[in-house]
């Protein structure tokens, strides 16, 4: 049975139906299935502000096959305007509220199926976590990434990164301006293999949304084809009764992760792709990133890696030309289910009747001549991140991946930020910056003004930062996060003090604090972790309910 019948079906549900043609509905609309439409459109994200122009094109594709869409809203946080103040706090949070927001409303109102149309950073996880929560027929269709600005040479990294130049002299305010006016053209996410983007490519990777889902720019009239395509897709998925968790097994988790090595996507989707997977009761941790991680060729830098952009890896085929480099090494399962109703395998060998000619092989370098052997992201471990932490090794600078260095320790990032500002951190410094994790934050911020800063000081080869908190997906250099335990939790990080050495060695998965056993456990009896101080109630529950990073950061 259909499960909207619950609201439809028979005498006992006439006062629902009345409450259903209060909406202008006909008796005919009722009757057939009634598809969720999850909109996350607002006027306060670029990426979202254009999503009600594919929610249009996606209730055309539902009304075109035979179902009746029924559109609501759910929020979203921009993180490159909540950075730097409290409003960061709110960020990772957000996406446990979105995925508890749509089960909510998918289950009081019980749709036959469910399209999500999110497009930043925490839209996408908390929607494809609510997916495979709900398990009813779902699918996801971006907003597509934003264009580069400038003379496609700038975006939102280079904004942040622009502050630090400021502060040194290279550039005027006046310049900085006029380089605010024309880093972010129009719609979209990010232009950068940023979060967003990372995770919109990674939807399709792992089969949960359709072919170009991750690639095809914000302004392109193919991202709304796309957006209908999908709403008509929606229809077959629910006459197929195909669900979310057939298409994300094992060998899907293993698609995704690959996918993420392969892209060097942002450190995120390493909090995100576990949170995501626990939804289907599939466990995921970081020894799983790291084993994979050896085994994956890194194909592509783009930004903020290097000089490349989203546009740029459309053009060049997009996730199919990826997926299908990987899997001519054997590295991918083509048997996976996908929500085109067809195996990963069958739409890659669609994808190569007709795959584009690249013009430029530095946007996806050949299997046989990748960037480097190993994926985008390391995951390293010692006595200063016993449960680990992780770094995005593909924007590292080669003199970084192995580096000892003295700590500069701040209990905030606007302290660091300030500090880095002002000249205090010099050549060969570590910074570490703590109670920033999932419950000293809490919330755990992005950390890119402090990483930006140092690139925009010219530090970025010779200064590393090591933190409890997250980074931004536009964040490059030796920054290391996800520290676990985090300080507030009493992990050892609290323990640092000004002027250890640490050694850094990303090559070896080693991340150490060189001073000895007895020196720290003659501190550890002295600490008293610092809790977090925050008037918001939402976040002290946060605090008190989430679980480490190296779990994904996940509300049990």
């Amino acid at each position: 049975m259909k499960r909207s019948k619950q609201m439809t079906f028979g005498p006992e549900r006439a006062p629902h139906r009345s409450l259903m043609y209060a909406l202008g509905l006909t008796r005919e609309e009722m009757e057939r299935p009634l598809i969720g439409v999850a909109n996350f459109a607002n006027e306060i994200v670029p990426g979202h502000v254009h999503l009600n122009i594919i929610a249009d094109a996606v209730k055309a594709g539902i009304r075109s096959a035979g179902g009746t869409p029924i559109e609501f809203p759910c929020i979203a946080v921009c993180d490159g305007i909540a950075m730097g103040h409290a409003g960061m706090r709110f960020s990772l949070p957000s996406r446990e509220f979105t995925a508890d927001s749509i089960e909510i409303m998918a289950t009081a109102h019980p749709f036959d199926g469910l399209v999500c149309i999110p497009n930043c950073d925490k839209s996408v996880p908390g929607a494809l976590m609510a997916m495979l929560r709900l398990n009813i027929p779902a699918l996801l269709v971006s907003g597509g990434p934003m264009l580069p600005g400038g003379s496609r040479d700038t975006d939102l990294v280079s904004m942040f990164e622009g502050v630090g130049r400021v502060s040194k002299g290279e550039m005027s305010a006046e310049e900085l301006e006029h380089m605010a006016e024309n880093a972010c053209p129009g719609c979209g996410s990010c232009a950068g293999m940023f979060t967003a983007n990372s995770m919109n490519c990674l939807a399709e990777a792992i089969g949960l949304a359709l072919p170009g889902n991750g690639t095809i720019p914000a302004v392109s009239a193919a991202r709304v084809r796309l957006a209908k395509q999908a709403g008509s897709k929606i229809m077959e998925l629910l006459e197929k009764n195909i669900l979310p968790r057939d298409i994300v097994t094992e060998g899907a988790i293993r698609n995704g992760v690959i996918s993420d090595m392969a892209l060097g996507c942002s450190t995120n989707t390493v909090l995100h792709l576990p949170a995501i997977f626990a939804e289907a009761e599939l466990p995921v941790n970081l020894d799983l990133f790291d084993e994979l991680s050896r085994i994956t060729p890194n194909l592509c830098k783009l930004s903020p890696a290097g000089p490349y952009y989203m546009e740029d890896l459309n053009r060049a085929g997009g996730i199919m030309a990826v997926l299908s480099e990987l899997n001519s090494a054997g590295l991918i399962d083509t048997s996976v289910l996908t929500v085109t109703g067809c195996s990963l395998g069958e739409n890659l060998k669609r994808f190569e009747t007709c795959r584009p000619h690249i013009a430029n092989r530095d946007v996806l370098r050949p299997i046989d001549d990748p960037y480097s052997k190993e994926g985008g992201i390391a995951v390293l471990k010692g006595n200063i991140a016993p449960h680990g932490a992780v770094v995005k090794q593909s924007a590292v600078a080669p003199e970084m991946m192995q580096r000892k260095g003295r700590a500069k320790v701040y209990d905030s990032g606007e302290l660091a930020a300030t500090a880095i500002l002002n000249g205090e951190v010099k050549a060969g410094d570590i910074v570490v910056i703590r109670y920033e994790g999932p419950k000293g934050g809490p919330g755990m911020r992005e950390m890119l003004a402090p990483t930006a800063a140092i690139a925009g000081m010219g530090l970025g080869s010779s200064v590393a930062l090591l933190t409890d908190g997250r980074f931004s997906g536009a964040t490059r250099g030796a920054s290391i996060g996800h520290i676990s335990p985090e300080a507030a939790e009493g992990g050892p990080i609290a323990l640092v003090q000004d002027g250890d050495e640490i050694e850094i060695n990303i090559p070896a998965r080693r991340l150490e604090l060189l001073v000895s056993e007895e020196e720290l456990a003659s501190r550890r009896q002295n600490a008293s972790p610092r809790q977090p101080n925050v008037k918001s109630r939402f976040l002290r529950r946060y605090a008190r309910d989430v679980g480490s990073a190296a779990g994904g950061a996940i509300i049990r």
